[in-house]
């Protein structure tokens, strides 16, 4: 088994965490505590979860991956918001927009491998 800083997905996950910060620090003070600090929480917890899901099998790998889907899908919200609110710049928004449909995809792809895999044979 592969260590989990080899894949692809943990890749981009080190990316959103290093874009997370960098938004964090571009927003408002009044937003950093609140709206900044979700997001860099979320974007960690995706990367413990890419760890995790890697580290197991089975049904468990795809709690971990379903989860890691929700994290990613709750952090492309918090940072709608951030751009609508005018917290980030449409650069970093549209990174960010990049590296979160990249690990959605890619956590999509490894959720129907790890389906498909404990399906039993027909």
């Amino acid at each position: 088994m592969a260590l989990h800083t080899h894949l692809p997905i943990y890749r981009k996950g080190c990316d959103l965490v290093s874009l997370a910060y960098e938004v964090q620090k571009e927003m408002p003070r009044h937003f950093k505590r609140t709206l900044g600090e979700k997001i860099v929480a979320l974007c960690m917890d995706m990367l413990d979860l890419m760890a995790e899901a890697n580290a197991s099998k089975g049904h468990e790998r795809a709690d971990c991956i379903r989860l890691l889907l929700k994290c990613q899908h709750r952090a492309t919200v918090l940072l709608r918001v951030s751009h609508e609110k005018r917290c980030i710049s449409n650069k970093v928004w549209a990174q960010s927009v990049q590296l979160l449909d990249n690990i959605g995809k890619q956590g999509g792809g490894w959720l129907k491998k790890s389906v498909n895999a404990k399906a039993p044979a027909a």
